[in-house]
């Protein structure tokens, strides 16, 4: 058995660790309150311009775009986002498990495009090839990055130097539950449901000043959403799964500290029974 010494350093190391998760907890959770109001915000936004235009590829089908091009898969690209630090659970691997569960599908070449330290770190340690990296993000999620991203890969597209864009995070559901998934953003392609399809059909569009112009507006614009809806649902899954982890943190070191203080309440028992045992043999010695 352990040492009375021993058994309260454990204490006291246990309850400084206990401190800490407390704070971590109540920061994540002041974090991923706001980070899921913007999630919030931004998802109507999000839909209304796939509506819209999904709206327009069906009305201007003769419309060629070269965002819209489809071509044989040659190459292609996967951006796959993850958090800049850990202590989340299984938030990051989750991601990065489902990257390579894709990636191991694709019998073709293909690069990444890595936003956060976790998964940069995790293939570059693999040797997989990083076309581009996005780390140290910070805490705020700002449009310019993702329009950097997608600026990136929408002139890689263009060029035909990647002939397929994936899009790989970790969707918020709620705060226990943050699902890994995987969109594909070039070739754009809008989703189109059957009452929009009829709707569609039963009106004629007038573009101003062409189909050709609103296409080349949009289209930047909706790469650029897809990424930044990313980015909020990523920045809102970690909060929320680092809050999780630390409140679970929290918990075990408690049930520690309670199960580590039984057993220094037994160890001290014993040593005063020994000790009074031996007063007592002794007394009896000296009789």
């Amino acid at each position: 058995m352990a040492s009375l010494r021993d058994l309260r350093r454990r204490i006291k190391s246990i309850k400084s660790t206990q401190q800490i998760t407390k704070a971590m907890k109540a920061v994540s959770a002041a974090r991923m309150r706001k980070a899921q109001d913007a999630v919030l915000f931004a998802r109507p936004y999000s839909k209304r311009i796939r509506a819209v235009l999904g709206r327009l590829a069906v009305a201007s089908t003769d419309v060629e775009h070269p965002l819209l091009a489809v071509r044989e898969p040659k190459k292609i690209a996967y951006i796959v986002m993850t958090a800049d630090r850990g202590l989340c659970g299984g938030f990051n691997s989750n991601v990065i498990r489902a990257a390579l569960q894709e990636i191991g599908k694709t019998n073709v070449d293909f690069e990444l495009i890595t936003v956060g330290r976790k998964g940069r770190d995790f293939f570059q340690r693999r040797k997989y090839k990083i076309a581009k990296q996005y780390v140290g993000l910070g805490e705020e999620v700002k449009y310019a990055t993702a329009r950097d991203i997608a600026s990136f890969v929408m002139e890689k597209y263009s060029a035909g130097e990647y002939d397929e864009v994936y899009l790989i995070y970790s969707q918020f559901i709620n705060v226990l539950v943050q699902r890994p998934v995987m969109h594909k953003i070039l070739p754009a392609e809008p989703p189109v449901d059957e009452k929009t399809e009829e709707d569609t059909k039963k009106v004629e569009y007038i573009f101003e000043p062409s189909a050709e112009a609103v296409l080349t507006e949009l289209l930047p614009k909706y790469i650029e959403n897809a990424i930044f809806h990313g980015l909020l649902e990523t920045k809102a899954g970690f909060y929320s799964a680092q809050m999780t982890a630390m409140d679970n943190a929290t918990k075990n070191a408690s049930e520690m500290i309670d199960q580590l203080t039984l057993n220094l309440n037994r160890a001290r028992q014993a040593q005063i029974t020994k000790e009074i045992s031996e007063i007592v043999g002794g007394a009896a010695a000296l009789e």
